[in-house]
Parts: C-alpha cells; sequence; structure tokens
C-alpha cells in the first residue's frame, strides 16, 4: 500500500465520524512495516471529550495495541492538518511521518498557523506530507458543515 491507499482509508473513517455526527476527520496509524496499528475517526461530541480528536482516538488504539505510548517509526495519515493539541501528542508519541490531506488555516499546528512538527525547541521532529487527497478532504468537510448549516 501506498499514501494515497492509506489516506483513502483515513477518508473513510472521517464518513464513518460524519455518519455518527461528529466532524468528519479520520485517521490511520501504520507502522514501520505497512502494517494498521490504529484509525479512527473524530469522538469528541459521542464520548464528550475534548481530546477525542481522530489522532488522539488513533494514537491512543496504537499504543495499546503495540503495548508502548512511544510510536517510534509509525507513519499517521490524516485528512486535515493536526490542531495544536493533537500535534503535541504526534511529537510526543514518537510518530516518526505525518500525511495529512488539507490544510487547516485557522488552527493548523504543522504548516498553517505553527510549525510544531518541525520546531528543533522540542525533543522530536517528524517528516511531514500534506496535500494527498486533498480536495476530497477539504470536500467532506464542506460538504459537512453546509448540511448543518442547512445550505
Amino acid at each position: 500500500m501506498n499514501d494515497l491507499d492509506y489516506m483513502q482509508l483515513a477518508l473513510e473513517e472521517a464518513e464513518k465520524a460524519a455518519i455518527r455526527g461528529e466532524v468528519p476527520v479520520g485517521a490511520i496509524l501504520v507502522d514501520a512495516e505497512g502494517n494498521i496499528i490504529g484509525r479512527g475517526g473524530n469522538r469528541s461530541i459521542e464520548d464528550c471529550d475534548p481530546a477525542g480528536h481522530a489522532e488522539i482516538v488513533t494514537l491512543r488504539q496504537a499504543g495499546q495495541r503495540v503495548t508502548n505510548y512511544r510510536l517510534a517509526g509509525s507513519t499517521l495519515y490524516v485528512t486535515i492538518e493536526p490542531c495544536a493539541m493533537c500535534a503535541g501528542a504526534i511529537v510526543h508519541a514518537r510518530v516518526s511521518r505525518l500525511v495529512y490531506g488539507a490544510e487547516d488555516s485557522k488552527a493548523g499546528a504543522i504548516v498553517s498557523c505553527y510549525r510544531i512538527g518541525s520546531d528543533r525547541k522540542l525533543n522530536h521532529t517528524l517528516e511531514v506530507t500534506g496535500g494527498i487527497l486533498r480536495e476530497q478532504s477539504s470536500e467532506l468537510l464542506r460538504s459537512f458543515f453546509r448540511d448543518r448549516r442547512g445550505k
């Protein structure tokens, strides 16, 4: 599988989140061998959890699966650029690579508003690839909010 394949799976997780009434963001975490070790979509509303973002859900699942909070060698695929909370968790988990779909000009903490993943003041940096299935990720969010607003 390649970046497009994994990002397509992340989009499927985002679609599941939308069906549950959550903001449609999805994530997939793969280990160095390409095995999926975590997956999830936003669950903040459903779980009454402000930290219930797709990235956090996925990192938690992966940590439990591999019985380690360090996820070195892994790649996280997420449909939108992570926020500051999620970017911090990604750094602390020692994720090696982040691949995201759409930029988030309001809250993105990787390239848009902040550069947490590449800040040398932190104890870990990661490789970043953006724009994979950007339009599909953006359209999923746009249509979700358009439907919520009734337009």
